[in-house]
């Protein structure tokens, strides 16, 4: 049974082939990457529907990750999926503590100034190496450095509010 749309979390996406007996490239979302290892169910999104697929097994290949999946024999029916996001049931994620968060919860939420001026909304976040970077578009788009205590004040998750400390003229 899938989980509604709501209930889903991506984290990752088929990327390419590898091999001639259906293994699949990935780009996992996870950190570390092969994290996505750990999900034996795997929702495939193709188009508007989504199918679960069994994952066989899989490993560290590279920079990537590769896996074989329950149904993909060959090449040809591993090459139909590249280019799909691969999710999984929200309830499958571990529970954290009150002061992390996962990133897809955080996506969406208003991103607002310690005065009070509303910068946008939080469209996506991304890795730098030193930090993680927010992307709030609203009257323009803004990088802010996802740095708790020095740019990022407060999380609401109740109101949906991220208070950052963070000049809206930069």
């Amino acid at each position: 049974m899938n989980a509604p749309i709501e209930h889903r979390v991506v984290i990752g996406r088929i990327m390419g082939v590898f091999g001639v007996l259906g293994w699949v490239r990935v780009m996992s979302h996870t950190e570390p990457r092969e994290n996505i290892l750990y999900y034996s169910r795997w929702q495939i999104r193709r188009g508007d529907s989504w199918q679960t697929m069994r994952l066989l097994e899989g490993r560290r290949q590279g920079k990537g990750v590769v896996a074989s999946l329950e149904g993909l024999e060959d090449r040809d029916l591993a090459r139909a999926l590249v280019g799909c996001d691969i999710a999984i049931d929200r309830n499958e994620l571990p529970v954290l503590p009150d002061d992390e968060y996962y990133w897809s919860d955080l996506q969406g939420l208003r991103v607002v100034t310690v005065d009070g001026v509303d910068l946008g909304t939080l469209d996506h976040l991304f890795e730098t190496g030193a930090n993680d970077v927010m992307v709030v578009r609203g009257d323009r788009e803004r990088l802010i450095p996802m740095v708790f205590d020095q740019y990022v004040k407060r999380v609401d998750m109740d109101a949906g509010v991220i208070e950052v400390d963070w000049d809206p003229e930069f």
